[in-house]
């Protein structure tokens, strides 16, 4: 079982499938396995579920060691070890490829997901339910302010925005429901993604902003990416 930790991040696949098992049954792990707190569990236990889970045919794709992390995800993490929050909304979530770095490092923020597909919420809820406590995922929608304004420190929009017909009112429930910061990153130059229906530059994201109220602005960039980090002001 030492070859799982090669091949997969240990912790976070172990939640997942312990999720799963709790949600639907498989894959079949020691129920001692399942009930102890994840943080406690050493890495041959880690590797046991991972076991039970290959056995049963789970797909582990999202854990998989040799991913290298994305120069993007490493900026917006850098500038978020730069501040101090308690809360995160993270629009978009998809597979995690930011949420799963970021609670490694950030254990102690509570994290709310949003996303529009019902399998990427069942994912992040089971990952929740797996040892993940600080995490809570929802199907809605964020044009539709899902939240009151202020709930959360900051609100994160990775690789979202270009996706969002309604790009306005999406920026305008960002920065009313963000008491402190609001992070941004899109593609910097056109792709051939059919799902990207905007273009969003510097230009464009600031008068977004401006129109939501919100012009304290930094702007970055990395590897084909424009990152954008909002400080909000409201008094």
């Amino acid at each position: 079982m030492d070859t799982y930790s090669e091949r997969y991040h240990l912790k976070p696949a172990a939640a997942w499938l312990r999720g799963h098992a709790l949600k639907t049954g498989t894959p079949e792990i020691d129920p001692e396995l399942l009930e102890m707190p994840l943080e406690v569990l050493t890495d041959e236990e880690l590797s046991a579920i991972i076991e039970a889970g290959e056995k049963d045919g789970q797909k582990l794709y999202p854990f998989k060691n040799g991913k290298a992390e994305l120069p993007r995800v490493r900026q917006v993490l850098g500038f978020l070890h730069g501040i101090e929050f308690d809360t995160l909304l993270d629009v978009g979530s998809g597979r995690g490829v930011f949420l799963l770095p970021f609670m490694e490092e950030f254990p102690h923020v509570q994290v709310t997901s949003l996303d529009l597909l019902d399998k990427r919420v069942t994912f992040l809820n089971e990952l929740a339910a797996g040892g993940y406590t600080q995490l809570t995922a929802h199907n809605k929608n964020i044009c539709d302010q899902p939240f009151p304004e202020n709930s959360f420190d900051v609100v994160t929009l990775l690789e979202v925005l270009e996706h969002i017909p309604e790009v306005g009112k999406a920026v305008s429930a960002a920065v009313k429901m963000a008491r402190k910061y609001v992070v941004v990153s899109v593609p910097s130059k056109e792709d051939d993604n059919p799902e990207h229906i905007h273009l969003l530059t510097k230009d464009i994201l600031t008068k977004l902003f401006a129109d939501a109220g919100c012009t304290k602005l930094h702007f970055g960039g990395v590897n084909g990416h424009l990152i954008m980090m909002a400080t909000i002001d409201k008094e």
